[in-house]
């Protein structure tokens, strides 16, 4: 317990790149991701899509979308120094709303059950339906193209 109030954040400035602080805070697990992250438009502040070079402030409210939810995060510190899991919580706030976790947590539990009949990975009964079909349409034409070629 005592470590804990020995760990200190690196030096901070008044405003830091939105790109640099997204990595930092460990939001993003690169900094060429949140930079992407802010050139497709899944960063916003007030509403506004952001540049990777935005600088921020303490106090503004960041959106960040990772589909299927929007988190948001009140900036603590203007950090570009990447740091430690513990010291998160001197970073920021996470000010997201309940409503988005119930969102994910509804696409976790849904996630295969609402699988449309025909899209991503068969299922077992389907994968051997295949091999089934497959083996009775190919049976007896191992050698078609011997018989092409003695009628030339």
């Amino acid at each position: 317990m005592a470590n804990e109030k020995n760990l200190k954040l690196p030096k901070s400035g008044e405003t830091a790149r939105i790109d640099k602080w997204l990595w930092a805070a460990r939001i993003f697990k690169t900094r060429s991701i949140a930079a992407d992250a802010c050139k497709n438009g899944r960063v916003t502040i007030d509403g506004v899509n952001v540049k990777p070079s935005h600088s921020i402030k303490a106090g503004e409210v960041i959106n960040v979308r990772k589909p299927p939810i929007t988190y948001s995060f009140k900036v603590l510190a203007c950090i570009e120094q990447r740091v430690g899991a513990k010291l998160i919580p001197q970073v920021y706030e996470n000010v997201t709303e309940k409503k988005q976790y119930e969102i994910l947590e509804m696409s976790r539990i849904s996630g295969f059950v609402d699988r449309a009949r025909g899209t991503g990975r068969p299922t077992k009964k389907e994968r051997r339906q295949m091999d089934d079909f497959a083996d009775a349409a190919m049976f007896g034409f191992d050698d078609w193209d011997d018989d092409w070629d003695d009628e030339e």
